[in-house]
């Protein structure tokens, strides 16, 4: 049965049965203060051995394959009588009575720091010499990898982990099952009550509420071939490092002697039964009259640790004398310098892949209170609960966090490689994977090689504290950090570099969130005048960052996000009215082909379709992907359906789009476009938890020349299973319809007949005047599709070549701001934010242009994106393609001549709106030659806004502008032309 008594404020739980008087020895220090409790265990089964003994005068050799020993269920039986083989004898009978034991006396009281004498069950032991003087350091795990510790005995975990690891000066491992793992220290024989020992020490961490036995190994005297085991089990552990001191006396009948080894096994899970990570460090023997070793220090992130007592070295080493683990850390690689523009994407790979389309960093712009990107923070001190409000207010309105970055943008970091200050941010390509999400990032690395890092741009750092972020991480993570300053002029000199490790800045994890900082203070020889660069380096677990800021003075405060707030749209609803037409069933998914019309239906590569009894079980997770299902082989006029609803029965994620299909002038399938567009409508506003009732007339498009309906735009991971497509006359009673929201014209073609565009996607800046060369030579005008963040970048210098290029008469529209694929972000306000940055960067570049026209990046359009551009832009354009010169794919190929064979294909197949990108050398020598094509066939080339015919674009030439009405002479003025 289980008895508990608070000792040293901490609940001790004994599992005592049939064994008088059993107590729990107490040193005069307390045991630390958590929840772990501690219980005597009975052996393992005796077909059980023992792990190998060392080559040191220990126990004799076990059999050839040792198994752990493993710990019974409680309630369990008392502490067997030692045996004389080296096998784990085999545990009494439970007991079968319903009576209880007595109940343990009380702890002893005592003012000693000697142990007090052990459970009268236990023979007397001679009273103790004191020859110590200090611990008896067993093992520290420096030497792991030998197989030996600081005794010179054996250590080792025989394999029965599935990973072991010494980073940082501790051994972390993972076991691969209860029954199988263990770790053992064997070394010459102890006699600890002669030598003055008196207790069991060692740091562990293991999942919250698991438990672990402690196996000690003794013989009968030194001289003795064989060992007796006996066994004792700690409860409820922290979930943190924490030190476990165990008076020696707790293995009843132990001879303690003669201890020759100490085995741990059982490592049970905690109570999420997911983290099996585990930490051991520092077993030593405790010696009587020595203070004992406290807990490891908790974390303690916002309030900077002790002084490590760094010192840098002339090659920029920190050493930290005195370490426990004896490492000295050393620089990182500086990561590369070039300021080459990266590769950017076209419309093949998604953005979140890790970086298809280079790895170098761009420059950034300069720090500026007036730039929006730099948010000031909401200070949040995590010291005192009691803060002075006074001392915040002031502070804030002198100094407030400089925020680096609040990892708000996938695409910004990842595709882009910008922090919060628009200045280079990367890992080079060194990441498993970089993942954006909530206001956070998160690290997997490849391997130690990997790094991650964030320029400033070479700023005055001196009002600042240091560096707040929250961290998440495994527990035994660690990781090295290295604060960068210029040496000399900034941007002239290579920097000099520190680094701490997150231990020595006294940083610990355990898999919570919790708020740290990198004070200044600890970085000694850091140029704070010209601080440039923040380098995580050594990774080797996951680890995931909230927003990181520098903070102002020496309280550590963080930066806050500002709250999301999704944009509130209309919410009205009308009552579902009786169409008059019949139903058309369109699919029963009964055939994975061809759907009940007899048309072909079928997805994107990419997708996951599965057919199972008139069902479709359709995922993706690439929002550019679509089904479509056919309602004709060319057109079909649907407009006799314009009173009825398209019915989409279905369970599981209503997160996509529907979109209705409209067909070209000609119903031609070999004239582009093809489809010549289609309206897009949001599959969730329409929706009940099993039915989808949308009327066709919320379609905006040529109904009369209808090709079929299309789900698209997918933006959650959860599955679909679709069961019948169809248009009826009526929805179910009380079913009511939203309004239909704007969502912009959606065009691949011009308008205006005889009509050709170029329209132009952001490229390199170096090939910027070459590009406009080739068209002033051409004598035409063309749409430049521009990306908003590079736009505030100057070292780029978009914003001058652009506003030359608007100056001679070209367009400039809209691409995002950061290059995302906008219908695939988790919400409506991460798209706004993409749509407000950007409009404001091209409001800022052009003296308060607004433009109405916008390309989606990687062409990834759905109902989202368009109704959330449409409230912001009235009456915008959503502009794609009908000719592709597909740079993205053959421009660095061996064959980049194919870039002409498609833009060749395309406009002999009537396409008249071209999207290429000025990336690429060769794509760039090709274009007089896409020009002269163009020409060739006797259409007139302009910008996008004047083939779609917009009455604001400005005039082609020969047109002349709309006459400004004159205004009325006065009365007895001339006209001067008149004298003439």
């Amino acid at each position: 049965m289980r008895f508990s008594q608070v000792v040293g404020g901490i609940t001790a739980a004994l599992l005592v049965s049939g064994v008088p008087a059993a107590k729990i020895p107490r040193r005069q220090d307390p045991l630390p203060s958590s929840s772990v409790s501690s219980t005597p265990v009975s052996p393992p089964p005796s077909e059980t051995p023992a792990p190998p003994p060392s080559e040191t005068p220990a126990p004799p050799p076990p059999s050839e394959t040792p198994v752990p020993p493993v710990p019974t269920e409680t309630p369990v039986p008392p502490p067997p009588e030692p045996t004389s083989s080296t096998k784990a004898p085999a545990p009494p009978p439970l007991p079968t009575s319903s009576s209880e034991a007595p109940p343990p006396e009380p702890p002893v009281s005592s003012t000693s720091t000697k142990a007090p004498a052990p459970p009268s069950t236990t023979k007397p032991a001679p009273a103790p010499v004191e020859t110590c003087s200090a611990h008896l350091l067993v093992d520290d795990f420096s030497q792991w990898e030998t197989g030996e510790n600081l005794l010179a005995g054996a250590t080792s975990d025989d394999q029965t982990m599935n990973s072991t690891s010494t980073d940082g000066g501790i051994l972390t491992f993972t076991p691969n099952n209860i029954d199988v793992s263990y770790i053992y220290e064997q070394f010459t024989c102890l006699n600890s009550t002669a030598q003055g020992y008196d207790s069991l020490s060692f740091n562990i961490k293991g999942p919250e509420a698991a438990s672990v036995s402690i196996e000690l190994q003794t013989v009968n005297d030194c001289a003795s071939e064989e060992y007796q085991s006996f066994y004792y089990t700690l409860d409820g552990l922290s979930g943190s490092l924490q030190t476990i001191n165990i008076p020696l006396n707790s293995w009843v009948d132990a001879n303690l002697n003669g201890i020759v080894g100490v085995l741990w096994y059982g490592f049970s899970a905690g109570l999420t039964g997911t983290d099996n990570e585990w930490q051991l460090d520092n077993v030593q023997f405790l010696c009587v009259g020595v203070a004992p070793p406290e807990d490891p220090e908790p974390p303690a992130p916002t309030s900077a640790p002790a002084d490590p007592g760094a010192t840098i070295t002339t090659t920029v080493t920190v050493t930290v004398p005195g370490d426990d683990d004896g490492d000295t850390t050393t620089r990182f690689p500086f990561p590369p310098t070039s300021t080459r523009r990266p590769v950017w994407p076209t419309d093949e790979p998604p953005w979140w892949e890790d970086d298809p389309w280079g790895d170098d960093p761009w420059g950034g712009w300069p720090v500026s209170s007036s730039q929006p990107a730099v948010v000031p923070a909401i200070p949040t001190p995590t010291a005192e609960p009691n803060a002075n409000a006074n001392q915040l207010i002031t502070r804030q309105n002198g100094c407030s966090n400089l925020l680096v970055d609040d990892w708000v943008s996938q695409s910004r970091l990842t595709f882009l490689y910008y922090n919060a200050l628009l200045k280079s941010s990367s890992d080079d390509g060194t990441m498993k994977s970089i993942v954006v999400q909530n206001n956070r990032v998160t690290f997997t690395p490849t391997d130690t090689d990997s790094y991650f890092y964030t320029q400033l741009g070479c700023i005055d750092a001196e009002q600042y504290g240091g560096i707040s972020l929250r961290i998440s991480a495994p527990a035994g993570s660690t990781f090295d950090v290295q604060l960068s300053s210029t040496k000399g002029t900034c941007g002239t000199e290579r920097t000099n570099d520190v680094v701490l490790s997150t231990k020595q800045l006294g940083w610990t994890f355990d898999g919570t969130e919790q708020l740290y900082s990198i004070p200044f203070s600890k970085f000694e020889g850091l140029d704070l005048t010209k601080f440039e660069m923040i380098f995580i380096s050594n990774l080797r677990k996951s680890v995931t960052f909230g927003p990181m800021s520098l903070y102002c003075g020496e309280k550590v405060a963080e930066y806050i996000p500002p709250s999301v707030v999704e944009p509130s749209g209309p919410s009205e609803t009308v009552p579902a009215p009786v169409g008059k037409a019949t139903n058309l069933v369109i699919d029963t998914f009964s055939n994975k082909d061809t759907n009940a019309l007899k048309q072909w239906h079928g997805a994107d590569e990419g997708m996951t379709l599965t057919f199972s009894k008139n069902t479709m079980t359709l995922k993706t997770n690439d929002s550019d992907l679509m089904w479509v299902t056919q309602v004709a082989d060319t057109c079909r006029d649907l407009s006799e359906f314009d009173g009825s609803y398209l019915h989409i029965a279905y369970t599981g994620s209503n997160l996509f789009t529907v979109s209705l299909q409209q067909h070209n002038e000609k119903c031609n399938n070999d004239i582009y476009p093809y489809p010549e567009t289609w309206d897009s409508l949001e599959a969730q506003r329409y929706a009940t938890k099993t039915d989808i009732y949308i009327p066709l007339n919320h379609f905006n498009v040529n109904r009369t020349r209808s090709i079929g309906f299309a789900f698209k735009g997918f933006y959650s991971k959860e599955s679909t299973v679709f069961s019948k497509i169809e248009i009826v006359n009526s929805v179910p009673k009380g079913f009511t319809i939203p309004e239909k929201l704007p969502s912009g014209t959606f065009v691949f073609s011009c308008k205006r007949p005889n009509s050709f565009a170029f329209a132009i996607d952001d490229g390199d800046p170096v090939f910027a005047q070459q590009v406009m060369k080739t068209i002033e030579d051409a004598g035409i005008t063309v749409t430049f599709f521009t990306v908003g963040a590079p736009l505030r970048d100057p070292t780029t210098n978009l914003s001058a070549i652009y506003n030359e290029m608007a100056a001679k008469g070209h367009q400039i529209a809209l691409h995002s701001y950061t290059h995302p694929p906008l219908e695939g972000l988790p919400d409506e306000a991460s798209i706004d934010w993409e749509y407000s940055n950007d409009i404001e960067a091209v409001k800022e570049t052009f003296n308060g242009l607004t433009p109405k026209y916008f390309r989606p990046p990687f062409g990834t359009e759905g109902a989202r994106m368009r109704q959330r551009l449409a409230a912001l832009i009235e009456d915008p354009y959503i502009v794609q393609w009908s000719v592709d010169v597909e740079d993205w794919l053959w421009a660095e190929s061996d064959t980049p001549e194919k870039q002409l064979e498609a833009f060749k294909r395309d406009v002999a197949a009537g396409g008249d709106i071209v999207v290429m990108h000025y990336l690429y050398n060769s794509t760039v020598s090709y274009l007089k030659e896409f020009i002269e094509i163009a020409k060739a066939t006797g259409k007139q080339l302009m910008r996008v806004d004047q083939c779609m015919m917009d009455p604001n674009a400005p005039p082609l030439p020969g047109e002349e502008e709309p006459e400004e009405p004159e205004e009325p002479e006065e009365p007895g003025e001339e006209d001067p032309d008149e004298e003439e």
